[in-house]
C-alpha cells in the first residue's frame, strides 16, 4: 500500500492527525462578505485590497501560497519584494465587481502544480514581475473598456516581455503530522541579474478581542535563524530559517492611524515590516524582537536564467541542524505523490490527460480553505467591541443566524470565490472522491448539519445570499460519490454516510416542495438556480414583470432530485428493506412532476413545445394568457438529468416497491406513459425512469448535437448558437428583452456580470450530460443509435457519444496539431513559452466557439471534473460496444 494510502487511513481512525495543516488560507480576505461592517453591504469597498495590508482580519488570514493549522490559530505564508512596487506582494491582487469590466478578476498568473491529499506534499507556482506591479494599469484599462471587450490582464500589460519576472516555485513536505518543510525556489528568467526579496512570514490569527484567548500567543526569537510560536493550546512551533537573513517582528493588528486617522492601539501594527522594507524606517518594529507577526527577510539576487532557495522548516521541538534533512523529506514525499498517483491513473496511458488529471487534482486540494462565519456574532459584533450599524440587522443572511460555519471546506476559487457554493461544492465532490474518499463524504455532510441547513430544510447557498436558491444537485453528488467510495472499497458500500445523508436530503426535498412550488402543482419556479443570466430577466424578480415564471429547469432538477432521492432509498435496501417506502415516495413525486410538466394545473399548458420539439420556460402574466419563453438554452437540456435505469431484478427483492409501481402501471397509465415504456425491458433486462421517452429524447439530442446550435467542438453550449442570427425579443410591461448568443464574456450587468449562461461552456453541465447519456445507454444498449453530430449522416450508440463529449471537454486543455491548447486562447506567450505552456488554468467556464478560458481562472473547483472525464475514457469498454479511446472527431 502506498505511504499517502496509509497516512489517510491513519487520518480517517484519528491515528495521526495528517490533515491538520494544510493549504487553508484563502487567497482573498478583503473584500468579503464576513469582513464587511458597513452599513450598506457594500462588501467590495468596505475593507479594500490597499487596505489590505494594515487592517486586522475577523473571520479569517489570506496569503501566497499559506498554509495553516485546521483552525487557522497559526499561520504561513509568503511575502515577496522585487525593489520597484510600492508595497510588498504579501497577497494577490485583483479588480473588485465593480472595477472590472466584467466583474471580479484576480490579475495574477499563479498555478497548482500539485498536492496529495493528506498535504504530505504539495507544489505551487507564482510568477512575480521584476517590473514595478502595473496596479494602476490594470485599473485604468479595465475602467475604460467596455463590457463588449474582453477582460485586460496581467499578461497584456507587457510586464513579461524579455522574460523579465520570476518563477517562484514553492513547495511543502511533512515528515510528520507536525514536522513540515517548506522550500521556495526562486528563478529569473530574465536576461539580466535580478534582486528580490523573500519573506516567509509567520502570524497568528487574531482571536485575542473576542473573549475566547484568555492569554496572548506570541512569537519571539530564539537565536538568528529560528524562531517560536507559542500558544497555550497548541504548545511551541519552532521554524528554522536557512542562510543569511534578517528576521522582523510586529503584531498582528490595525494600523488606525493609516486607515482612519485615529490613534493606534497597538505600537507594531500590521503593516511594520512592508514599511520597513518600503522606508528603511524601523519604527514600528517591534526592537524586542518579539510580537505576533514575524518575517524572515532574505535579499538575494539572483543571476541570470539562474535560481536560489529558501529553505525553512517547521517543528514541535528544535533539533542539531534542523535543515540538513529538508531536500531528503521532500524528495521522498515526492516519490510517495508520484506512487499514489500512479495508482490512481494507472489506466491513463495518455501523458497529456495524466498531466491535466493530476494538476486538476492539485487545484482541488490547495482549495480548501478553513472558513469561519457566526452569522449571529456577525450581525450582533462582539461583546465590547465597535457594534455593526444597524442596518445590518434586516440586511443581508439576517434570516441565518443559527449558521455557525469552522470548517475546512472545498471552495470555488480562492481569490474570486472565497467562500462555499452549494451547488460548486457538490460537483468538487465527485472528483474529489478518486483521491479522497472520506474528505469527499465528510463535505457533503458538512452542509447538511443542522448548523449549516437551515431549520425550514434549506441547505445554505453562498455568502453573499444564503437564501438564494442553487440547483438541487446534492443527492446526485451524495449517490454518485457513494457508487465511487463503494466501488473502490471492493463492493462494501458505506450504510453509514449514505443514511446520515438521506434524513437530510429529506428535509431539503420537502423545503423545495414547500417552498417553491407555490401552487403546489409540482410544477417549480426556483428563480436564480445558479444559471444567472441565462433567462430574458433576472428570474429571482418575475415579479417585477407582474408575473410568474414556470421553470423548465426548476421543475427537471426537481424531476432529478426525485430520482437520485429513489436511487438512495433502493441503494439503502441492500441494508434495510424498510427503505422501499422511501423509494415509493419519490417514484410517486418523479411521476406527478413529468405529469405537471405535460399539463399544468390541468390548463392544457405544457413546457413541451410540440411545434419546437424542446422544453422551454412558461410566463403566466397577470391576467393574461401564460406565454412560452421561446430561448434555447440549457434549461431546455436539464430534463435529460431526470433519467435512472434500475435493474429488472431489483423489483423483484422489493414486493412493497413492486406493488406500488404495479398499481401505477395498471391504474395510471398515461402518467405512466410519459416516463417510459416498462412493458419492455431495455438492455440487460433494465427497466427505465425518464423524463424523455425515445421521441422527445431524440428531439432534445438533435437539437444538442447540432453543431449550429448546441454542440461546440468543445463541448456543449448553454445556449444555442441559433440565436446568434435569431436574437429571441419579448416585450413584457413596455421593457423590450432580448437574449442572443455571447459565446465569451458576458454583455449584460445581470447579476455583476461576471458569469455567462447565454453561450459559453460550462463544466458542470457538461458533466450532467454526459453522465446521463451513459444512463440512458445503460437501458437502450448497442442497438439504440443516434446521429452525431446531427446531420453528418453518422450514427453512434449514445455511450460512444458521451464518450465523444469527454473527448470535446478535455479538448479544451489538450495541445490541438498547432501544439495549441485552446484554453489559452490567442495568447502566444502561455501557448509557446516553455515556462508556460504546460502548467493549466481551470476557469469557471469557456467561450463557445474557441474554447478560450473565460471567468474565474483559478475554478478549479467544478472545472477538475474534468479528472473525471479522463478517468472515465480510459475505462474498459463494456461488452456490448467495440469502444475506442480514440475520438472520432478531432479539430
Amino acid at each position: 500500500m502506498p505511504a499517502e494510502h496509509i497516512r489517510l487511513q491513519e487520518d480517517k481512525e484519528r491515528k495521526k492527525h495528517w490533515k491538520k495543516w494544510g493549504p487553508y488560507l484563502t487567497e482573498r480576505q478583503w473584500g468579503t462578505v464576513r469582513e464587511d461592517y458597513s452599513p450598506d453591504g457594500a462588501a467590495w469597498e468596505n475593507v479594500t485590497h490597499d487596505d489590505a495590508r494594515s487592517k486586522a482580519y475577523r473571520w479569517g488570514e489570506e496569503g501566497i501560497a499559506g498554509i495553516s493549522d485546521h483552525k487557522q490559530k497559526l499561520c504561513l505564508a509568503w511575502a515577496f519584494w522585487n525593489g520597484k512596487d510600492p508595497f510588498i506582494k504579501e497577497r494577490l491582487f485583483g479588480l473588485t465587481g465593480n472595477q472590472g469590466n466584467h466583474g471580479e478578476d484576480v490579475k495574477e498568473i499563479y498555478y497548482y502544480l500539485d498536492s496529495t491529499p493528506s498535504h504530505s506534499y504539495m507544489k505551487m507556482l507564482y510568477k512575480y514581475p521584476q517590473a514595478e506591479f502595473p496596479y494602476k494599469k490594470l485599473i485604468d484599462e479595465n475602467r475604460k473598456a467596455g463590457k463588449l471587450k474582453t477582460e485586460y490582464e496581467l499578461i497584456d500589460t507587457g510586464i513579461f516581455d524579455e522574460d523579465r519576472y520570476f518563477d517562484i516555485f514553492i513547495e511543502y513536505a511533512k515528515n510528520d503530522v507536525e514536522d513540515l518543510v517548506a522550500i521556495a525556489t526562486i528563478h529569473n528568467r530574465g536576461p539580466e541579474d535580478a534582486e528580490i526579496w523573500v519573506m516567509p512570514t509567520i502570524w497568528f490569527r487574531k482571536t485575542w478581542f473576542t473573549g475566547h484567548e484568555p492569554f496572548m500567543p506570541n512569537i519571539s526569537k530564539l537565536s538568528d535563524h529560528s524562531v517560536k510560536a507559542f500558544s497555550p493550546k497548541s504548545g511551541n512551533y519552532i521554524f528554522s530559517f536557512c542562510g543569511n537573513q534578517e528576521l522582523a517582528f510586529c503584531d498582528n493588528e490595525t494600523n488606525r492611524q493609516r486607515l482612519y486617522g485615529i490613534p493606534n492601539e497597538k505600537k507594531h501594527p500590521k503593516d511594520a515590516i512592508n514599511d520597513y522594507l518600503i522606508t528603511g524606517d524601523p519604527a514600528f518594529l517591534n526592537p524586542q524582537n518579539k510580537g505576533t507577526k514575524a518575517a524572515a527577510i532574505y535579499n538575494l539576487t539572483i543571476p541570470a536564467g539562474g535560481q536560489k532557495q529558501v529553505k525553512m522548516r517547521m517543528q514541535h521541538q528544535i533539533e542539531e541542524n534542523p535543515l540538513d534533512s529538508c531536500e531528503q523529506t521532500l524528495d521522498l514525499r515526492k516519490k510517495e505523490a508520484e506512487d499514489f498517483y500512479g495508482m490512481i491513473q494507472d489506466r491513463v496511458s495518455d501523458p497529456e490527460h495524466r498531466m491535466i488529471q493530476r494538476q486538476a487534482f492539485a487545484g482541488l486540494m490547495w482549495s480548501k480553505q478553513f472558513y469561519y462565519y457566526d452569522v449571529n456574532r456577525w450581525l450582533e459584533g462582539d461583546p465590547g467591541r465597535y457594534q455593526p450599524p444597524a442596518q445590518r440587522k434586516k440586511g443581508r443572511n439576517n434570516h441565518w443566524r443559527h449558521l455557525q460555519n469552522y470548517d475546512i471546506i472545498s471552495m470555488p476559487d480562492k481569490w474570486e470565490y472565497p467562500w462555499y457554493a452549494a451547488w460548486d461544492l457538490a460537483f468538487h465532490c465527485i472528483p474529489i472522491a478518486r483521491i479522497d474518499p472520506e474528505f469527499a463524504k465528510n463535505q457533503l455532510l458538512l452542509l447538511l448539519n443542522e448548523w449549516y441547513m437551515h431549520p425550514n430544510g434549506q441547505i445554505p447557498a453562498y455568502e453573499w445570499n444564503f437564501s438564494d436558491v442553487n440547483p438541487p444537485v446534492h443527492a446526485y453528488a451524495v449517490q454518485r460519490v457513494y457508487q465511487i467510495d463503494k466501488k473502490m472499497n471492493n463492493g462494501q458500500g458505506d450504510q453509514e454516510f449514505l443514511e446520515r445523508a438521506m434524513h437530510k436530503l429529506m428535509l431539503n426535498f420537502t423545503w423545495w416542495v414547500n417552498r417553491k412550488d407555490s401552487e403546489g402543482n409540482n410544477i417549480f419556479e426556483g428563480g436564480f438556480l445558479g444559471l444567472d443570466n441565462i433567462s430574458l430577466f433576472d428570474r429571482n424578480h418575475a415579479q417585477y414583470y407582474q408575473g410568474k415564471l414556470e421553470q423548465a429547469d426548476g421543475t427537471s432538477w426537481m424531476a432529478m432530485f426525485s430520482l437520485n432521492m429513489l436511487r438512495i432509498a433502493l441503494d439503502l435496501c441492500e441494508f434495510n428493506k424498510v427503505y422501499q417506502f422511501s423509494a415509493t415516495k419519490f417514484l410517486e413525486h418523479f411521476l406527478y412532476i413529468a405529469g405537471a410538466m405535460n399539463n399544468i394545473s390541468s390548463e392544457h399548458i405544457s413546457l413541451w413545445d410540440d411545434e419546437d420539439n424542446f422544453f422551454y420556460d412558461v410566463f403566466h402574466y397577470q391576467g393574461k394568457e401564460p406565454k412560452k419563453l421561446k430561448v434555447r438554452s440549457i434549461v431546455g437540456l436539464i430534463p435529460l438529468f431526470a433519467v435512472e435505469p434500475i435493474r429488472e431484478d431489483l423489483f423483484d427483492n422489493l414486493p412493497e416497491f413492486k406493488k406500488r409501481l404495479d398499481f401505477f402501471l395498471s391504474e395510471k397509465p398515461k402518467l405512466a406513459a410519459l416516463v417510459s415504456s416498462w412493458i419492455q425491458p431495455g438492455y440487460d433486462k433494465r427497466r427505465l425512469f425518464s423524463l424523455l421517452r425515445g421521441h422527445r429524447m431524440k428531439s432534445v439530442l438533435y437539437r444538442m448535437l447540432d453543431s449550429d446550435e448546441f454542440l461546440s467542438e468543445f463541448g456543449i453550449r448553454s445556449l444555442s448558437k441559433f440565436h446568434e442570427k435569431n436574437p429571441y425579443t419579448m416585450k413584457i410591461n413596455g421593457d423590450v428583452l432580448s437574449i442572443e448568443y455571447t459565446p465569451g464574456e458576458s454583455t449584460t450587468r445581470m447579476f455583476g456580470g461576471n458569469s455567462n449562461w447565454r453561450g459559453p461552456i460550462w463544466f458542470p453541465i457538461n458533466y450532467l450530460i454526459i453522465e446521463s447519456l451513459k444512463k440512458f445507454d445503460f437501458y437502450y444498449g448497442g442497438d439504440f443509435s443516434i446521429e452525431y453530430p446531427t446531420g453528418s449522416g453518422n450514427f453512434l450508440t449514445i455511450d460512444l457519444i458521451a464518450k465523444e463529449l469527454s473527448y470535446r471537454c478535455i479538448r479544451l486543455f489538450t495541445k490541438d496539431q498547432k501544439g495549441n491548447r485552446p484554453v489559452f486562447g490567442g495568447n502566444k506567450k502561455f501557448q509557446e513559452d516553455p515556462h508556460f505552456k504546460d502548467y493549466i488554468l481551470f476557469y469557471e467556464y469557456f467561450h463557445g466557439d474557441s474554447g478560450r478560458g473565460l471567468g474565474a481562472s483559478h475554478q478549479t473547483g467544478w472545472t477538475a471534473l474534468v479528472a473525471e472525464m479522463i478517468h472515465k475514457i480510459h475505462k474498459p469498454s463494456k461488452v456490448h460496444q467495440s469502444v475506442s479511446t480514440t475520438p472520432l472527431f478531432r479539430s
